[in-house]
């Protein structure tokens, strides 16, 4: 079980303390994403990373660098080539996002972010 695994797990595991004040629900969700944005010593990056959970309002994600809390990033979501008979819809738009928290876990940061816009 690796990091952020192990970090789930013990999430999960976790009786809430507190009463939920959440507008969205969130899903445990696994989806490979990029993120892209300025990282906390201000240079720009491109990484591969993947989502913990996601709700309409905002996402847990892993990310290899430290990010600025307040920091509006960029996720897209990677999508398979598809043919071009325009039966099979694009690709997911890139999603802009704030960060609002992150934490250290191992070698990665587990960061929430909240959407500019809400999905679905």
């Amino acid at each position: 079980m690796d990091v952020t695994d192990n970090v789930l797990h013990h999430k999960v595991s976790m009786a809430p303390l507190y009463e939920e004040r959440r507008r969205f629900q969130r899903i445990q969700l696994q989806v490979p994403m990029f993120i892209r944005g300025r990282d906390a010593h201000d240079e720009q990056f491109l990484e591969l990373t993947k989502t913990l959970d996601v709700s309409g309002l905002g996402a847990f994600v892993t990310c290899p660098r430290s990010l600025a809390v307040n920091e509006i990033i960029t996720l897209t979501i990677p999508a398979p080539s598809i043919t071009s008979s325009g039966l099979v819809p694009a690709g997911m738009p890139p999603i802009q996002a704030r960060v609002k928290r992150q934490q250290q876990a191992g070698d990665v940061y587990l960061v929430g972010v909240e959407f500019l816009k809400p999905i679905g």
